[in-house]
C-alpha cells in the first residue's frame, strides 16, 4: 500500500511540473510535505539550466530538500521587494470539491500562506486520499498558529466558536524514554493550536440554503476562517481559501492563498486535475 501511495504522489508532481514549470522561471516557490519531494524530483528531471532560478522554502526542511538536490535556495525576507514569483508548489492536509485546504499538519502553516500569497499560480500536489467534498471530512482539526502568550485565550475564544476540544499541539518527546513534552515551536517561536470543527461547509452549500454563520458550530470555510483571524493572537489559520493568484491580479494584488489547479495521484497511477472554478 505505501508504495501505491509513493507511486501516486510521484505521479501528480511530475503532471504538476510538466504542466506548470515555467522554462525561464526566476522565482519558485517549494512548499513543505512529503509530496513536495517528487515535485523538486521532477523539476530536476525536466533537465533545464536551474542555474538562475531561485528557490524560495516554506520551511527548514523545504530548505533542506532544494539544497539537497542542487538547488539554489533563497530565505523569504532576502527577496528584492516587489519580486512576484512565477509558481509555487505545495501539498495540503485536506482538499474540497472547491479547492479550499486545509494545511498545517507540519507546522509551517504560516510561511506556506505567505509563499502562495507571493507567486502567480498556487499549485496543490497531493495524494488521492486528501481529496473530500467538505473541508474535516476525513482530516480532524484546523491548524491554527498561534503566540505562546495568548495561547489559552485563543483556546478559549475557539470554543466559543463551537471548536470541540481545541489543543495546544504538544512536540514529541525530545529525548527518547522520557516523558518529557512540551508544546512544539515553529520557525516563528510560536505553538500550533489545532482546533476540531464540525465539517465546513462550502459557498455552495450557503447558497442552497444552508447556515454557515458559526451557529450550532456549523462554518463556512471562509466564514470560520475570517473568524479566526480576528482572534487576538493569532498569527494565521490553516485554511487556505478565498482568491486565486489570477483573481488576486485581476483585483490589483499579487496572488491567492487558492490553488488555481490541485493534483491528485490516484491508486491506479493515474492523476486527477482539479481546476478552480
Amino acid at each position: 500500500m505505501a508504495n501505491i501511495v509513493e507511486e501516486a504522489k510521484r505521479a501528480a508532481g511530475k503532471t504538476a511540473v510538466e504542466n506548470h514549470y515555467p522554462k525561464d522561471a526566476k522565482y519558485v516557490g517549494i512548499g513543505s510535505g512529503s509530496t513536495i519531494v517528487y515535485v523538486v524530483k521532477a523539476i530536476k528531471e525536466l533537465g533545464i539550466d536551474t542555474s538562475n532560478t531561485k528557490y524560495i522554502p516554506t520551511g527548514f526542511q523545504s530548505k533542506q530538500l532544494i539544497l539537497s538536490h542542487g538547488l539554489t535556495a533563497i530565505d523569504f525576507d532576502s527577496i528584492p521587494e516587489g519580486t512576484v514569483f512565477d509558481v509555487a508548489f505545495d501539498g495540503a492536509d485536506e482538499v474540497d470539491d472547491d479547492l479550499n485546504l486545509i494545511k498545517g499538519g507540519g507546522a509551517c502553516l504560516f510561511q506556506e500562506k505567505i509563499v502562495a500569497l507571493q507567486a502567480k499560480e498556487f499549485i496543490c500536489v497531493a495524494d488521492s486520499r486528501k481529496l473530500q467534498s467538505r473541508l474535516l471530512s476525513g482530516w480532524k482539526y484546523i491548524p491554527i498558529e498561534v503566540a505562546p502568550f495568548a495561547a489559552h485565550r485563543v483556546v478559549s475564544a475557539l470554543k466559543e466558536l463551537g471548536s470541540i476540544n481545541p489543543a495546544v499541539r504538544l512536540s514529541p518527546a525530545a529525548q527518547p524514554n522520557t516523558s518529557m513534552e512540551g508544546p512544539l515551536k515553529t520557525d516563528q517561536g510560536f505553538y500550533i493550536v489545532d482546533a476540531p470543527f464540525q465539517t465546513l461547509l462550502t459557498k455552495a452549500d450557503v447558497a442552497a440554503g444552508q447556515d454557515g454563520s458559526g451557529k450550532g458550530g456549523v462554518w463556512e470555510v471562509e466564514a470560520l476562517s475570517q473568524a479566526i483571524k480576528l482572534i487576538p493572537g493569532v498569527l494565521d489559520v490553516g485554511i487556505f481559501s478565498g482568491l486565486t493568484g489570477p483573481q488576486a491580479q485581476a483585483q490589483g494584488g499579487i496572488g491567492g492563498q487558492k490553488p488555481v489547479a490541485a493534483y491528485f495521484g490516484m491508486p491506479d497511477g493515474s492523476v486527477s486535475v482539479r481546476k478552480a472554478a
